[in-house]
């Protein structure tokens, strides 16, 4: 039976590069980008049409990095029974997991919103102008701010996936070899 697990590290960690990336791109490049649409009424209208069209690749993005996370869990089970940095990690992993699931979906939401009010006014997709009816005005506000939350949670993931590949050397996993 092989101990090499390629094929579920790359599923991981492809699946948490796109999502970061797709979050970060999204931000920075669609969002940010949206103050150039010449009609104020079409700059919300562009920025819910991109994100859409990202959704279902970001679904199968987190997807792939869940299942997969669950498999690497699953197959470092007895290395993280005795190995408290590798535990302590994957449980601080898995809640920012959670943080992160939590500020796509509630970006989603906020985003699903603001495409439901049609053309309105705005800024941007994400800064209402004056003329922003209420209710769409404030779930900009919200995802003005909610945009940075899964960047900067998926990139802190990032981290932690490389100190567990840290925790793996050969010195970290059998102490006797650090003499």
């Amino acid at each position: 039976m092989s101990t090499r697990d390629t094929v579920i590290r790359s599923m991981h960690d492809i699946g948490l590069a796109a999502w970061f990336g797709g979050a970060l791109m999204g931000a920075v490049g669609l969002n940010g980008a949206t103050n150039e649409v010449d009609d104020p009424t079409d700059r919300a209208k562009v920025a819910s049409a991109g994100w859409a069209r990202w959704a279902p690749v970001n679904a199968a993005a987190i997807g792939a990095h869940l299942i997969s996370g669950i498999g690497l869990v699953l197959t470092n089970r007895q290395r993280l029974a005795v190995q408290s940095g590798a535990r302590t990690n994957t449980i601080v992993k898995t809640a920012l997991t959670g943080v992160a699931i939590a500020s796509t979906a509630f970006s989603g939401w906020k985003g699903t919103q603001v495409f439901a009010a049609g053309k309105v006014h705005a800024d941007s997709g994400t800064t209402p102008s004056e003329r922003t009816p209420q209710e769409p005005a404030a779930a900009m506000r919200q995802l003005r701010v909610a945009q940075w939350v899964t960047p900067a949670v998926t990139a802190v993931l990032i981290i932690l996936g490389a100190q567990q590949g840290e925790q793996q050397r050969p010195g970290r996993l059998l102490p006797a070899l650090d003499n």
